[in-house]
């Protein structure tokens, strides 16, 4: 299981960092990452949401990140495609994997908030054809040097030479974000890796890995050329002092939960209708909205805090599940930037190296 950092870039008021200061220390912890063996750098995209998450441009962002580092890789996780022309974002994603030296990794899915929807102009039922074409013509986009054409029911173009050309040929590795069931099947089905978002409990989560793979095999064979991949946002705080750790994410990490659970609950709202599984989620979200705590998302799988020994011991269950990258809200933003390298650094030195070995 490789080990990824993931940033909403939050600025929530009781952490007392202005929106700069937040950038800065975060462009600086990517860097100090760098050297310590996590995998990639992970930023969504997300608009109009103050405090939660100020990262409305991640490719800049990112871009920005890129001329700091080295070797670590720069997640988009996720570009939601209904809000931009497939053909801008090949061109931004690019660019960035030119600036980084074909470090990229893109992620794309529908995004979930009502209110970048309207604020935008689009209609929530147009979501997935969106999705459906914009995938159809992102990739075509990478993988043809000469110029492209489509038509469709939301885009039509002719002739078209899209440039820059990315360095990672056909493309930079492509990923979804996924949610609901049909989500999963479809990035199965296109060969894509599944991100899975922060707000839905273990049980969930790891019976989604299990119908991935399955159908994975189903439309790839047992010996895909590119293999399924799975990765999955959780909160994580790790220090030598568990008792530290936790008191540190009982007031960081379950405010980033709060707010989470608080954006997303129209779409939990919707999820819960048609599957056997999402219904069993809706008898937890009363105790949800009642309350978020520490216990509750260290029970529902969603949080992992304490000392080294305590954390590889949780985090193996992600790994002998299917979890192939683990993207760590360390500190979910809301924590001091000397806090957050204390954890990278014990996480470093204790805790990747025992999923390096299990991996060899």
């Amino acid at each position: 299981m490789e080990f990824d950092l993931f940033y909403e870039l939050a600025v929530p008021d009781f952490a007392e960092r202005h929106e700069r200061q937040v950038f800065e220390e975060t462009l600086e912890e990517i860097a100090f990452a760098d050297g310590l063996g996590f995998g990639t750098a992970w930023l969504t995209e997300h608009h109009f949401m103050p405090q939660y998450g100020h990262s409305s441009a991640p490719d800049l962002f990112l871009a920005a990140a890129a001329q700091k580092t080295r070797r670590i890789r720069l997640g988009l996780g996720i570009v939601p495609l209904p809000y931009h022309h497939p053909l801008l974002v090949a061109e931004r994603a690019a660019t960035l994997d030119i600036l980084s030296g074909g470090r990229l990794e893109l992620g794309v899915g529908r995004g979930f908030s009502p209110k970048e929807y309207e604020t935008f102009g689009i209609r929530t039922e147009d979501s997935r054809g969106l999705v459906d074409e914009g995938l159809e013509i992102l990739i075509k986009a990478f993988a043809e040097p000469g110029p492209i054409g489509f038509a469709g029911r939301h885009f039509r173009f002719a002739d078209i030479a899209v440039r820059p050309r990315p360095i990672q040929q056909p493309h930079p590795p492509l990923w979804m974000a996924a949610v609901s069931p049909e989500s999963f099947e479809l990035a199965a089905r296109l060969g894509l890796g599944v991100l899975a978002g922060p707000f839905k409990p273990w049980f969930m989560v790891k019976e989604d890995i299990r119908h991935y793979r399955a159908a994975y095999a189903r439309h790839h064979g047992d010996n895909p050329r590119c293999p399924p991949r799975v990765g999955m946002t959780l909160g994580i705080f790790c220090l030598d002092d568990g008792k530290e750790a936790r008191a540190i994410a009982r007031t960081n990490i379950t405010w980033f939960y709060r707010e989470l659970l608080r954006l997303t609950a129209p779409l939990l709202s919707r999820l819960q209708d048609g599957y056997e599984y999402y219904r069993r989620f809706g008898a937890l979200a009363p105790l949800l909205k009642g309350g978020v705590n520490l216990p509750i998302l260290e029970r529902l799988g969603m949080v992992v805090a304490g000392d080294p020994e305590h954390c590889r011991k949780r985090l193996r269950t992600y790994a002998e599940a299917g979890v192939d990258h683990l993207l760590c809200a360390v500190g979910a933003g809301a924590s001091p930037t000397d806090q957050n390298r204390q954890a990278l650094t014990l996480l470093s030195e204790q805790v990747l190296p025992a999923f390096s070995a299990c991996a060899s």
